[in-house]
């Protein structure tokens, strides 16, 4: 990255972390004080954020396609409007119908002012040199979890939900909009190039569909673990303390791993670091599998790293195989398979941890070693547009 991008990155990499602390990172934390109050099950709180992440599945296209004409700065500054009204909504619901509706807008939020919009919106604005930024923005968002449950926490035990739904809100309204606002660029003849645009031609071709299969598999993968992880540990006898230890490694892992690849891998074509990325989880569950729960802190190390990657691989890949020309709509494309995946993934390995115990990272290093697959069956020479 160089200078004349760090205020953009600074600024974005401030309202990714606001943006995913106060819409994904949230059920954790409120889906058991949410039930309690409304009286209902917290199996309908996650069904409801479960919809949410698909209707963000299939406004990603779109959504995309937007950046792709007038830019992110439009589109990021409505996501923090959009994601304080479904929090405001969320704060005022009395009933299960109501707190749906709030999960759907901020469904629409998420489409509009998580990764995929933040690296669309970089594409159009750097291109071919957007690698850099998207590592940056990364690397600041990957704190999301670790400033945004503390402050989640503390809002619940000082002000109660509702009154920290509210926080959020403000924060989105007062810190989140003026930053995408401000300090994303305008584009130069967006209007008139938005005026007179005709639908893309992106064909569903093999490049295409691998590299969808492969952040699907890897999604569901990191959908599950970041519900499930604590609970895997404890099956392989580690106690809730060890695993919860264990589990507070990965946020630092994905950051570390961020660094590397920002500085060494950088040299490289992003297809060779997501293929390292892919390997990691199964390393890991190789190691647990032979040393048991001692080796849990090693697991979440190797864990996280991959993830890391992974997620900057969601924007560096496809602009390296396919170029900035209609990136923000190929990133849609690519990712509404990934994001239905998430939104199933904790239901699905809930099920089979019930089933099958710690045995399940079986299926989860499978799903990481087709992913691996699937990258060699890529060639990183660019692609025409």
């Amino acid at each position: 990255m160089s200078q004349r991008q760090l205020p953009i990155i600074l600024a974005l990499g401030t309202t990714q972390t606001l943006a995913w602390a106060s819409s994904y990172y949230l059920p954790a934390l409120l889906a058991d004080p949410m039930a309690h109050d409304l009286g209902i099950s917290t199996n309908w709180i996650f069904g409801a954020f479960s919809v949410s992440l698909v209707i963000s599945a299939m406004l990603g296209p779109r959504i995309g396609r937007q950046i792709d004409l007038v830019g992110g700065r439009q589109v990021l500054s409505a996501s923090n409007v959009i994601i304080a009204a479904g929090l405001v909504l969320l704060g005022l619901s009395q009933s299960v119908p109501v707190m749906a509706f709030a999960w759907l807008v901020l469904g629409i939020g998420m489409a509009m002012g998580l990764y995929d919009a933040a690296f669309a919106a970089l594409g159009r604005i750097y291109g071919t040199e957007a690698r850099g930024s998207i590592t940056g923005i990364t690397l600041m968002a990957g704190f999301a979890s670790t400033v945004g449950w503390p402050l989640t926490a503390w809002g619940l035990s000082h002000l109660g939900w509702r009154e920290t739904c509210f926080a959020w809100a403000a924060a989105n309204i007062l810190i989140g909009l003026p930053l995408n606002f401000f300090m994303l660029p305008t584009i130069k003849g967006a209007q008139q190039a938005a005026a007179t645009a005709e639908k893309p031609h992106v064909p569903l071709d093999r490049t295409m569909i691998l590299l969808a299969f492969v952040f699907a598999a890897a999604w569901t993968v990191t959908g599950a673990m970041a519900v499930h992880f604590p609970r895997l540990l404890e099956t392989l006898g580690a106690t809730h303390v060890e695993a919860i230890a264990a589990g507070a490694l990965i946020g630092p892992a994905q950051v570390f791993a961020r660094i590397v690849e920002a500085s060494f891998l950088s040299r490289f074509h992003p297809l060779w670091s997501t293929r390292l990325a892919c390997v990691t989880h199964p390393l890991g569950a190789a190691v647990v599998a032979v040393f048991g729960a001692p080796a849990a802190s090693a697991f979440a190390l190797l864990y996280g790293s991959g993830n890391g990657i992974l997620t900057i691989a969601r924007g560096t890949l496809p602009l390296a195989i396919f170029g900035p020309k209609d990136f923000g709509y190929r990133l849609g494309i690519i990712g509404a398979p990934a994001r239905m995946a998430q939104a199933v993934a904790p239901l699905a390995f809930g099920l089979l941890i019930d089933v099958m115990g710690a045995k399940v990272l079986l299926v989860s290093s499978a799903l990481s070693l087709s992913a691996l697959a699937a990258l060699f069956l890529i060639r990183a020479g660019r692609r025409p547009d």
